[in-house]
């Protein structure tokens, strides 16, 4: 097995801010122009289909990350209001919202977020939240893990696509190499 020491070199916030706005493009290329009977469909049953990963992509945006940096920004002592990113499949009905107009309200989020991060200015980033399961967090460690969500979401939307082609023939993609 290869070791990669860890880099002494750390991202730095201006670094994270940028990866986050690269990201929105990559969405938007792997996400856009695609035909309904495709975003609906699901490598298997308890999968999400990628009407409920651009949903879920659109209310992590709204309600998770920004709203937990915020929080722990500026309410540090306020309780944390729980969230439900699972249950969200449901309870904000995402099998029945508009693709197209889900993946623009997202990237629009995503505008919105990355000129509110670059507008932040003296804040402390290890100002912290004290959540009920996880001990104190860390704004710092929300941003950190909000580009951290797109890389996992980037990986699950790229499996996704690999997954569709090959249900889409009988024709093997081994030739492609090993996924």
């Amino acid at each position: 097995m290869l070791y990669l020491p860890k880099t002494q070199v750390k991202m730095g916030f201006e670094a994270v801010f940028e990866q986050l706005k690269y990201n929105s493009v990559v969405f938007k290329n792997l996400l856009k122009d695609i035909p309904k009977e495709d975003y609906q469909w699901r490598p298997k049953p308890e999968k999400w289909n990628l009407l409920e990963i651009v949903a879920h992509l659109l209310d992590e945006e709204i309600l998770d990350f920004k709203a937990r940096i915020k929080h722990a920004l500026y309410y540090p002592e306020k309780e944390l209001i729980p969230i439900d990113p699972e249950g969200w499949v449901t309870s904000h009905n995402y099998k029945n919202k508009d693709y197209n107009t889900t993946l623009n309200s997202f990237l629009e989020e995503r505008t919105n977020s990355i000129i509110w991060l670059k507008q932040l200015k003296d804040v402390n980033w290890n100002n912290s939240l004290n959540h009920p399961e996880l001990g104190y967090l860390s704004a710092e460690l929300f941003l950190r893990n909000w580009l951290a969500h797109d890389y996992l979401h980037i990986r699950q939307i790229l499996r996704y696509k690999f997954e569709l082609l090959k249900s889409s023939s009988d024709i093997t993609l081994s030739y492609a190499g090993d996924w």
